[in-house]
C-alpha cells in the first residue's frame, strides 16, 4: 500500500457503492483515514468501512443526504469531533432519472439537482470553511461525460453535472487564496450497480465505442481522485480531467479510421 496520503482525512460522499466506494478504496490504500458517507444504504457504507479499516487506517462511516443543510452541518460536525480536520473532500453523491425532457416530473428534477448540485455546493461550502483555518486541502468534484455531450433522457443529471464543473471553477478560483485546490474528475463509462440496469451488456455495449476498448471501472476513477488529492497536482485547479478511455474525444465520424 502506498502512503503518500499518510495520516490525512478524506470525507467521501456517496461512498456504500459504485465509484464512491472504489474511491474511498483507493484513497486509503494511499494511507488516508476516510470518512465514509451514506444517505440509505448503511450496510453497504459498513462493508465499505470494514474494507477500509482491514488496511490499517482508519474509516468512520456517517449517514447524511448532503441535499438538506442541517444533515450536512451535522456530518461535517462529527468529522470535527472523530478528526479534527478534513483535508480531503470528494463530492460523489449522486442520482439520476431515466425520463425524456418532456415526461420529467419537478419533483424529478428537484431530486437530481438537489442531491447532485445542491449538495456539491453545501459540502463544498462546509468543507472549504474547515479548511480555510487549516490553511489548505483538496476538493474534488465527480462530474460526467455530460459535462460536455448532451445525454438524453438524462436531462436534470446532465443539468446537475454540467452545473457542478462550473462550480468546480468559481469554487478553485475563490478558494485558491486559502491553499484550496478544486477539481472535477468526469468518468465515461464505468461498470457499476446502477449502470447495469441501463443495457443486458452494459461492458459490451461501451467498450465497442470506447477507443481504448474496455469500459470504465471504480478504481480507474479512484485512481484520478488520488492524482488530484496528491502532491502531484499542485499546481493544477478549476480542471476536469476526463477519465473515459477516449469515449469522450471521439468525434462521429463518416470515414473509416
Amino acid at each position: 500500500m502506498q502512503k503518500d496520503l499518510h495520516g490525512q482525512v478524506a470525507l467521501v460522499t456517496g461512498a456504500s457503492k459504485g465509484v464512491g466506494k472504489g474511491i474511498a478504496l483507493q484513497l486509503a490504500r494511499h494511507g488516508a483515514n476516510v470518512v465514509v458517507n451514506y444517505n440509505s444504504d448503511l450496510p453497504g457504507a459498513q462493508a465499505t468501512a470494514d474494507e477500509i479499516n482491514g488496511m490499517g487506517v482508519t474509516a468512520v462511516v456517517v449517514q447524511g443526504n448532503v441535499g438538506v443543510f442541517s444533515q450536512v452541518e451535522a456530518m461535517f460536525e462529527k468529522v470535527k469531533v472523530d478528526f479534527g480536520r478534513l483535508d480531503i473532500l470528494v463530492n460523489n453523491a449522486g442520482v439520476q432519472t431515466w425520463k425524456a425532457l418532456l415526461e420529467l416530473t419537478e419533483e424529478e428534477w428537484d431530486h437530481v439537482l438537489d442531491t447532485n448540485l445542491k449538495g456539491c455546493f453545501l459540502c463544498t461550502q462546509q468543507a472549504a470553511r474547515m479548511m480555510k483555518e487549516a490553511g489548505g486541502g483538496r476538493i474534488i468534484n465527480i462530474g460526467s461525460g455530460c459535462n460536455k455531450l448532451a445525454f438524453p433522457r438524462l436531462v436534470n443529471y446532465t443539468a446537475s453535472k454540467g452545473g457542478i464543473e462550473q462550480l468546480t471553477k468559481v469554487a478553485a478560483v475563490e478558494l485558491g487564496k486559502y491553499g484550496i485546490r478544486v477539481n472535477c474528475v468526469a468518468p465515461g463509462a464505468v461498470e457499476i450497480e446502477r449502470t447495469k440496469e441501463e443495457a443486458g451488456d452494459y461492458a459490451g455495449t461501451w467498450a465497442g465505442v470506447t477507443p481504448l476498448g474496455r469500459v470504465g471501472t471504480p478504481m480507474d476513477v479512484g485512481r484520478a481522485v488520488v492524482f488530484f488529492a496528491g502532491e502531484l497536482s499542485d499546481f493544477v485547479t478549476g480542471q476536469t480531467l476526463y477519465v473515459d478511455g477516449g469515449l469522450f474525444a471521439k468525434p462521429h465520424w463518416p470515414y473509416e479510421y
